[in-house]
């Protein structure tokens, strides 16, 4: 065992509510169709219609969603858009319906016949993640319903304490459905439902990667045995560069002496170390050129909307540390943040700063103005300019 990992988990917070038994050996989950008409095996000494030990606790649920909740949600017509069969609100199918999640759930209380096994979650998921872009509908609905259901989904993996390669990969999955989510909703600024969509939607991103981590040390996979594994540790590392993140529990010193060494000196993590320090010293060029070349989509999916935090503090330097009789030019500062000149005028409005035009058509920036300030309503979606280069 690498020398800091120790069995510490990350981070300070538990994660979905339930604790991993470290020293369990992952059991094998009962094999189950995707069709209603499939019988799977009962777990050991237990109905399938009663409530079982949370211990030896095996699911048995052959569909996406238990047929009792199923019967349940009809009649109280509690059927998401993306579930109602012909649009009925009192109908649905075992292929359109998801399980909800539940935040009053005991393992104590639950009957192994409304717990999805291993199998049938994969296949949910698979079937979430497809949603993401095969419906018409405003994204924050299609959010919306996945946020919901893959908490259920992480739940039925906590309730029977399923640690395993499968288990993480389920995990990972729902990793990058919140990241697909983090820059899908971003791109929605200025509408009021929106900010408290991405607050939520990060709270549960980092709940995630705290117990995907958790995972990878359990079944040993905290050696870095792939790329992939180092570029999920290294999204930790890059969510620090959002100002207005939930609460991440330890610092990252910390957080950095708890990684197997393998995993510390990974390109993926170190890649991201560099980035953070780069935004942190106030080196933008670097920063700018380093995340348009050097990251993975994942990656960049995560810090995407963070840019124009980065690009507002370049802006505070050059307007604190200027002379005020020489104004910056705006095609200058377009270049080295990677962002149009129309788009920086924009962000520079939205931050109280005003800009000018010389006698030459050059847009300008005037320097030691006092108005600064972070808008409330944050920061319009601006990415990268691939037209721009440093």
């Amino acid at each position: 065992m690498k020398k800091g990992r120790g069995g510490r988990s990350f981070g300070g917070e538990r994660r979905d509510g339930f604790h991993y038994n470290r020293h369990q050996v992952p059991r094998q989950v009962v094999s189950s169709s995707s069709s209603s008409s499939s019988n799977p095996a009962p777990a050991p000494a237990s109905s399938s219609n009663s409530p079982t030990n949370p211990q030896n606790l095996v699911g048995t649920c052959p569909d996406m969603c238990p047929a009792k909740e199923r019967a349940q949600r009809e009649r109280l017509r509690d059927l998401s858009v993306l579930e109602r069969l012909n649009e009925d609100t009192t109908k649905t199918s075992p292929t359109l319906a998801v399980k909800k999640f539940c935040r009053t759930i005991s393992s104590a209380d639950v009957n192994v016949s409304d717990i999805r096994p291993l199998p049938v979650l994969k296949q949910t998921l698979d079937y979430l993640m497809k949603l993401l872009d095969s419906t018409n509908l405003p994204f924050e609905i299609v959010h919306d319903f996945i946020f919901d259901r893959t908490r259920s989904i992480r739940q039925d993996l906590t309730m029977q304490n399923l640690v395993s390669p499968e288990a993480a990969q389920i995990y990972e999955d729902i990793v990058k459905f919140h990241i697909i989510s983090h820059q899908k909703l971003a791109k929605c600024w200025g509408r009021p439902e929106i900010s408290s969509l991405c607050h939520l939607n990060v709270e549960q991103l980092i709940k995630c990667l705290l117990s995907l981590y958790d995972m990878y040390q359990v079944i040993g996979k905290g050696k870095c045995t792939s790329n992939k594994e180092a570029e999920f540790y290294s999204l930790y590392v890059l969510l620090h560069l959002g100002n207005n993140l939930p609460k991440m529990g330890e610092t990252l010193s910390l957080w950095y002496r708890q990684l197997a060494h393998s995993v510390h000196l990974a390109k993926e993590v170190q890649i991201a170390k560099k980035i953070l320090r780069y935004a942190e010293m106030g080196n933008f060029k670097l920063f700018f050129s380093t995340v348009a070349m050097d990251l993975t989509n994942l990656q960049f999916g995560l810090i995407e909307p963070f840019l124009n935090e980065v690009r507002a503090r370049a802006i505070v330097q050059f307007n604190q540390s200027c002379y005020k009789l020489q104004p910056i030019p705006m095609r200058h500062l377009s270049e080295l943040l990677m962002v149009k000149e129309e788009e920086l005028e924009q962000l520079c409005k939205s931050c109280s700063l005003e800009t000018s035009m010389d006698d030459t058509g050059i847009r300008l920036l005037p320097c030691k103005q006092a108005t600064f300030c972070i808008p409330k309503s944050g920061f319009p979606f601006i990415g990268i300019s691939a037209n721009q280069s440093i």
